[in-house]
């Protein structure tokens, strides 16, 4: 078995939501004792303290899936990935074996009625192709005939709903292709309660793309290629952050992908990609392609604590946990959790590791 398999029952994935927001459960490990709590996640304030930052990624998710139909009739598939400088998409097609160079596709929306045309073009990658939408608006197409991009383990089509429900409270910047699932049990109401307790926030974006649901297939993780994903850490975050460490507060990186934006912009001020440093040095505004693939052995130059969700077995997610509590006491909490009848992945429950 790969050392970061672990076996979970399909009755344990989250196929819904839950009607609340914050009504999920909240695992609480201690990563020096190992130690387990068993909250919710509407008790969070009482494991942070005034003076903490609270460091949200608000991207913003596309309804970036597309139904289409083939010259043929057949039945095609478009989830646009990211646009190009020249007005094209990347995208993922299915079925690529039959969508060719210049295959054109209809796009129709949820009736069946017809939306736009797309023209699938050369290959853009190892999964990719890119795609041109002559004479259409893809904005209002996506509004028009988008769904959203539920990841596979859900297994039913996306409705009206998860237009909301996939999308954070603090969703702000358009550009991702999947959700920073801890943000997820956020709602406005807790928010206050954080800031009233004197947590403070910070905003980062970091668009979460497909190669989030990539497993690392290798047994050695420094074989494993991250696919670069477009970040930016403002200059308000960035002294946020620096004030909050000089003042003894803690860092707390909502999601894998406030965590990796985060480190790699430390990396980005420090130099180099490995090694601890003595004194990380202050934290400098970012923006740019991330591909930094955080696992065992890492040095965390700015996180402290994390928020989380519970990850798929072999994913570069479950990995960066690992790197920051120990691979043993994750799964040793991941087992817990599923004896304890958690729900798992992006509908599912949280972790807050300290």
């Amino acid at each position: 078995m790969h050392l970061y398999d672990y076996e979970l029952p399909d009755s344990c994935i989250a196929q819904e939501p839950l009607a609340a927001r914050d009504a999920s459960r909240l695992l609480v490990l201690d990563r020096a004792s190992g130690a387990l709590s068993h909250r919710r996640f509407t008790d969070l304030p009482e494991y942070l303290r005034a003076g903490d930052l609270l460091v949200l990624n608000e991207t913003r998710v596309l309804a970036a899936r597309l139904r289409a139909r083939r010259a043929g009739g057949g039945a095609a598939e478009l989830l646009l990935v990211r646009p190009l400088a020249d007005g094209r998409w990347l995208a993922m097609v299915r079925p690529s074996a039959r969508l060719t160079p210049g295959a054109e596709v209809t796009v129709v929306d949820g009736s069946g009625q017809v939306a736009g045309v797309a023209v699938v073009e050369e290959r853009a990658g190892e999964a990719l192709r890119a795609v041109r939408f002559p004479a259409a608006d893809v904005k209002g197409l996506l509004e028009r005939a988008g769904e959203m991009p539920l990841p596979p383990y859900i297994r039913r089509p996306a409705g009206a709903t998860d237009r909301e429900s996939y999308q954070t409270v603090f969703a702000r910047v358009s550009g991702a292709v999947a959700a920073p699932t801890a943000g997820l049990h956020f709602t406005d109401a807790l928010l206050t309660r954080l800031a009233t307790h004197g947590v403070e926030t910070a905003r980062l974006v970091l668009h979460v793309g497909p190669g989030t649901f990539r497993p690392v297939q290798v047994a050695n993780p420094e074989d494993h290629r991250l696919e670069a994903e477009w970040a930016s850490v403002p200059a308000a975050t960035a002294a946020a952050v620096n004030r909050t460490r000089g003042a003894g507060g803690r860092i707390v990186a909502v999601g894998t992908t406030a965590t990796r934006a985060l480190e790699a912009a430390a990396r980005s001020a420090g130099g180099g990609a490995a090694g601890a440093v003595a004194v990380p040095p202050a934290l400098a505004p970012f923006e740019g392609w991330v591909d930094l693939f955080i696992h065992p052995p890492f040095e965390f130059r700015t996180v402290d604590a994390l928020v989380t969700n519970f990850h798929l077995p072999r994913s570069s997610l479950l990995l960066l946990v690992s790197a920051f509590a120990g691979r043993e006491r994750v799964l040793a909490a991941y087992r817990e959790a599923i004896d304890s009848g958690y729900r798992f992945y992006s509908y599912g429950d949280a972790m807050l590791i300290l």
